[in-house]
């Protein structure tokens, strides 16, 4: 049985930047931090994409590790988003999250120049043994242009430290292949929050979310309140979180939710450009959807 990174609810937390957008608010972050450890959250994880990964130069992006894994103190797991299309700069930045104290790495798949299955299998590879950390892969075809197969999941899944996959093909018949394939030899997290409890029918064990951002409590509520057999309650949850995670993918992620979290009051600043701010129709639908769950009065 390989080591299990979390359980839970895991927050693809943004990432807080000044009013200019150039600089992170380093106070801010480790507001949202404390926040989270607050509120149940049961791992962060950094520096994906809805921390605006793309837009870090390397400096802000390593700033940010060794800043939340101070701020964290190894309370609950801190997982450092070091994917890259250009492998050499995956490796690179995945030894850097180790030497900081990460806990784990989450690693997406090549975007933009894409890949075939034989180079996803060799890209991870080259990653898996470069480091000693746990890795979660990351699918998300609709972004990047590139889709773990089921195949493909099973040959990288007998890497000892290939631990899991964050599932966001959006294909549950995937989702199923991948369970069936790769048994407890890789753990599956959701990368949809619309498809948690279906993804955990599968036997997933928790969501890599975008609605933990707004919701912390009420995403981990809803995982452990499945694992503990509580799957009537677990649904309603998801069926209730529906119309707000909706909202909160409007737009491309994470332009909606940066927005949220400032609607909130969390002043997390703008987004980086190409992401521009949501439109005026949108963030009314927003607001309407974040009052209508309770959120906002």
């Amino acid at each position: 049985m390989k080591p299990v990174v979390f359980k839970g609810s895991g927050v693809a937390l943004v990432t807080p930047f000044d009013k200019s957008g150039e600089n992170i608010n380093f106070d801010k972050l480790g507001e949202l931090i404390e926040y989270h450890i607050d509120n149940s959250t049961d791992a962060i994880i950094l520096c994906g994409t809805t921390g605006e990964a793309p837009t870090l130069p390397d400096d802000q992006h390593k700033a940010a590790i060794e800043f939340a894994v101070a701020k964290v103190k190894g309370r609950i797991p801190l997982i450092a988003g070091t994917g890259s299309n250009d492998t050499a700069h995956a490796v690179m930045m995945t030894k850097f999250a180790q030497k900081a104290g990460a806990d784990a790495v989450l690693c997406v798949t090549p975007y933009y120049n894409k890949t075939t299955q034989r180079g996803l299998i060799k890209n991870y590879e080259a990653i898996a043994a470069c480091t000693d950390l746990p890795i979660i892969m990351y699918s998300v075809p609709s972004r990047t242009g590139v889709n773990i197969t089921p195949e493909t999941a099973k040959v990288l899944s007998e890497i000892d430290n290939i631990v899991a996959i964050k599932e966001a093909s959006g294909n549950i018949s995937q989702v199923a292949k991948i369970a069936a394939m790769c048994g407890d030899k890789l753990a599956i997290y959701s990368g949809n929050d619309d498809q948690i409890v279906p993804v955990m029918a599968l036997g997933g064990i928790g969501v890599i979310s975008v609605l933990a951002n707004v919701a912390p409590k009420q995403t981990h509520d809803m995982v452990m309140s499945y694992l503990v057999g509580r799957t009537h309650e677990s649904l309603k949850m998801q069926l209730d979180a529906l119309e707000l995670t909706d909202a909160l993918f409007c737009e491309v992620n994470p332009i909606p939710v940066k927005e949220a979290c400032n609607m909130l009051g969390f002043d997390v600043g703008p987004v980086r450009l190409p992401l521009y701010e949501m439109s005026d129709e949108n963030k009314i639908r927003l607001k309407a959807a974040l009052s209508g769950y309770g959120l906002l009065k």
